[in-house]
């Protein structure tokens, strides 16, 4: 099972210094509410604060965030920076206080809550090196060591062989970026306290809520409210939905690699805002060469720990009301295509139960190599001509179809179900075996149950299995996926080069 997650620490080495965070309670974000609102109007002093007298396009905090922007897009070094700052103070000598190096530079900004936290993890993906395994050096799953292997240059030697380690290198990083802090300052803005509230107090009356235009019309939302009605009674709630896919950084090079970005959508905005990137919260950055699979539940342990505190709510400050509040969140659901439908809830996308609803109630049947998906004339009325006509639809061997259509397990059912699993996370291990007929309970095998492989890491969220609408499809990733493989079967193409031809039709606007 995952660790207790006692602290987190950040490393030196991190480009963007943030305090250390601790996750014993919520005390240490209630302690800091009033120094977050001294920084706050040290922000907002900066951000009018003139870069030089008669400067009309840039505040001194505008400038600084310009060339970190720069300095990020075009992977300055630290030496560079230096020198590039020293350029401007030698040359604009009206500017003044402003930062005269990377490091005061870095001081200056990082009050704005952009910092994220590195955790080490395991090369094999089994575990993270945070909580009660923080100060670990080996993988306790496989025995893998935490730091990255060195060519004979000296380090420490490891009980695995003769391969040398290097103490301080660790051989796989995950970039997280607390999620208590940034909805913090989300209410320290009058602007977007007012936008956080507007699915409350926008809306136009009764009749207005029965038209489908903004999540809180959707009966997920609704049916949330009911069950729990106190944790709904303020509009402050931040209501968060999840959306994570792979991609690989180096576009088209013959490189394999899967980056997997985790990013939260906070629903309370507008409509004509809440889908906007500059409203969406990055959580994680996961790095990988290949796909995470069920193993993505280890990465998003912290994630899941910041959930349950904001359940209980943290202390935050309203900058619209000029008063302090307790700041609740919940987790709606999730945003993905198939393949990532089946990593975040732990069911089966394939096979003979391949549907995540209905599940062990998918009708299907084997025609020669293939699996088909049947009897889908059992969700028509009883009474539809479509079901006495089964010699037309050729269906099932051209039967008439009586059958009514199966009900949906809920999510107890599902976790009821899931809890059977014993999954060890990682990809180290040698392929467990099924469980056959005749194995015994103390057999080494894996229990492999129609509701899926591992119990998916969100259940550990005291309201998450009575969510209407647990997971969500990406219908536009999903057709464009299905376009390029009818397009790559149809031309005898791979997909990269359907993609390649793709973009470069794109980009001649053909």
């Amino acid at each position: 099972m995952f660790p207790n997650c006692p602290t987190f620490e950040t490393r030196e080495d991190d480009e963007w210094i943030e305090e250390p965070v601790t996750y014993e309670s919520d005390a240490e974000y209630d302690d800091s509410t009033k120094e977050e609102e001294a920084k706050y109007k040290k922000l907002l002093e900066d951000s009018e604060d003139k870069l030089y007298e008669g400067c009309t396009n840039f505040s001194k905090l505008s400038f600084l965030l310009h060339l970190f922007h720069l300095n990020c897009m075009n992977h300055w070094s630290i030496e560079s920076f230096n020198m590039l700052l020293k350029l401007i103070l030698d040359a604009f000598p009206q500017i003044l206080d402003f930062p005269s190096s990377f490091y005061y530079s870095k001081k200056m900004i990082k009050d704005l809550g952009l910092g994220y936290e590195k955790i080490d993890a395991c090369p094999n993906n089994c575990m993270l090196y945070w909580g009660e395994f923080l100060e670990k050096d080996k993988c306790h799953v496989c025995g893998t060591s935490r730091w990255a292997k060195t060519k004979g240059k000296g380090g420490i030697t490891s009980d695995q062989g003769t391969n040398t380690y290097k103490k301080g290198v660790p051989a796989k990083v995950m970039r997280y970026f607390p999620l208590i802090p940034r909805l913090k300052r989300i209410y320290m803005s009058p602007e977007t306290v007012e936008d956080m509230r507007w699915h409350d107090t926008e809306r136009l009356g009764e009749d207005d809520k029965k038209i489908l235009r903004h999540p809180s019309d959707a009966l997920t939302w609704k049916e949330f409210d009911e069950r729990h009605r106190d944790f709904a009674l303020d509009p402050r709630t931040v209501r968060l939905g999840l959306l994570s896919d792979g991609l690989n950084p180096y576009r088209l090079m013959n490189t394999t690699y899967s980056t997997w970005p985790v990013m939260l959508i906070p629903y309370n905005l507008p409509p004509w805002l809440c889908m906007k990137p500059s409203s969406f919260i990055l959580s994680k950055l996961i790095p990988g060469k290949a796909s995470l699979g069920n193993d993505i539940d280890v990465y998003l342990q912290p994630l899941v720990h910041e959930l349950k505190l904001l359940w209980t709510g943290v202390e935050a400050f309203d900058a619209f009301e000029g008063k302090k509040f307790n700041l609740p969140a919940d987790f709606l659901w999730t945003i993905n295509d198939f393949p990532g439908y089946a990593m975040l809830s732990g069911l089966s996308t394939k096979g003979y139960n391949a549907c995540p609803i209905y599940i062990d109630s998918t009708p299907s049947d084997r025609f020669g190599n293939k699996i088909c998906y049947c009897s889908y004339r059992k969700w028509l009325p009883l009474d539809h001509p479509y079901r006495i006509q089964g010699a037309n639809l050729c269906e099932k061997y051209g039967t008439n179809e009586w059958g009514k259509a199966p009900s949906c397990p809920s999510g107890t059912d599902i976790v009821s179900e899931q809890e059977k699993v014993e999954y060890v996370y990682g990809k180290s291990k040698a392929p467990q075996k099924k469980k056959q007929r005749g194995d015994n309970d103390n057999n080494d095998v894996q229990y492999e149950s129609a509701f899926g492989t591992k119990r998916s890491i969100f259940f550990d969220l005291v309201y998450w299995e009575h969510n209407l609408l647990r997971h969500n499809l990406d219908v536009m990733h999903i057709e464009k996926n299905v376009s390029e493989n009818i397009l790559g079967t149809l031309l005898s193409m791979e997909r990269v080069e359907i993609v390649g031809m793709i973009e470069k039709l794109l980009k001649n606007g053909e």
